[in-house]
């Protein structure tokens, strides 16, 4: 097992390089500011291309960590990890080993949980060798039904600022990812009444959403050119840049994935278009209220994780405004809202 520590890398405190060719192991991860307390952040697991694409995300994610902790009134600072390999098949019990020691080389500066790619199982099996962890089975248990209700009622917000009111009732929604937040997603715009279009790269979540709730598939690089009022992103970031923005046909964009702006600019693509967007850090912080919640000295309280994830359509709603009232984009006033309790 390599371990190597670069302390004050590229502006963030810590960044950890990790490998183990005999469990094919290999990780990074960033701890982007310990400032308002332990970096908390998931661990997600995916088949990047090389080393440098890892990188590049696990860096964009562990800053955006740091900003939704902060707008979430949480005392903890942003930090994420990841695991190069494909889930479906790389997952073994030595290689979690593996990347809990790879969590304690931080002496508790770095908590972790699930994410993309990473079961609440799996983040058992990283318990067994690291207490640094929190979204467990028997404590907060899987954060996706707090993440989906933030975005749910994030998306409410956003709509309201679009269209004049908060129903979804009729509204055609476009979901991109259907994973575990996506379907939770789905769920509550079913119940309220929303015609729903879905694409995933995985056949069979597809096909389970077309059967549970009546939505129309579309094939994953179609996504962006449906006729829809919503686009909610809830897949990997960066899918709204200068090649996809051109082509959407939707007055809302509210979705679960992190990093959807490719760049921050592209946040003025988005509101030259007259198109609506609640920022991500925002809209998907529910999950982290939830697990954040165990390390509440009181201990962990299910009702106070509710209460505290439905503020979120406030959130959304004052930074919207904020970004309407200064002119600027939504994602600068998200931004600017969560730099109230930091010092960078």
């Amino acid at each position: 097992m390599e371990i190597s520590k670069k302390e004050n890398y590229q502006g963030y405190e810590w960044v950890v390089f990790a490998s183990d060719d005999k469990t094919n192991f290999k990780a990074i991860i960033a701890v982007h500011s310990t400032e308002l307390g332990p970096a908390l952040g998931g661990c997600r697991m995916w088949f990047y291309n090389n080393e440098n694409e890892a990188l590049t995300d696990v860096l964009r994610l562990a800053e955006g960590m740091t900003y939704k902790n902060s707008a979430m009134g949480l005392n903890l600072g942003g930090g994420k990890a990841v695991i190069i390999g494909d889930p479906r098949t790389d997952k073994s019990p030595e290689l979690f080993a593996r990347f809990a020691e790879a969590v304690n080389s931080l002496g508790g500066k770095y908590y972790t949980a699930e994410d993309v790619g990473i079961s609440p199982a799996d983040m058992l099996e990283v318990y067994k060798h690291t207490p640094y962890v929190v979204g467990l089975p028997a404590k907060s248990g899987d954060p996706s039904p707090f993440t989906a209700y933030g975005v749910y009622v994030g998306m409410k917000a956003a709509v309201e600022e679009a269209f004049g009111d908060t129903s979804l009732e009729g509204k055609k929604v476009a979901v991109q990812g259907l994973g575990h937040v996506g379907m939770y997603l789905l769920e509550h715009l079913y119940n309220e009444g929303a015609k729903l279009i879905v694409t995933d790269i995985f056949t069979e979540r597809v096909k389970e959403a077309v059967e549970r709730f009546g939505a129309l598939p579309v094939e994953p690089e179609k996504i962006y050119e449906v006729e829809a009022d919503i686009f909610a992103p809830c897949a990997l970031g960066a899918i709204l840049n200068e090649n996809t923005i051109p082509r959407l046909k939707v007055k809302v964009i509210a979705g679960a994935a992190n990093n959807q702006l490719a760049k921050l600019s592209d946040g003025f693509l988005l509101r030259d278009r007259g198109i609506v967007y609640a920022p991500d850090f925002i809209i998907n912080g529910g999950g982290v209220i939830n697990v954040a919640e165990e390390l509440n000295p009181e201990g962990y309280d299910k009702n106070r994780v509710w209460e505290k994830v439905a503020t979120i359509y406030h959130k959304v709603k004052e930074v919207l405004t904020l970004a309407r009232e200064q002119n600027i984009s939504p994602q600068e006033a998200a931004i600017r809202y969560a730099k109230k309790r930091l010092n960078r």
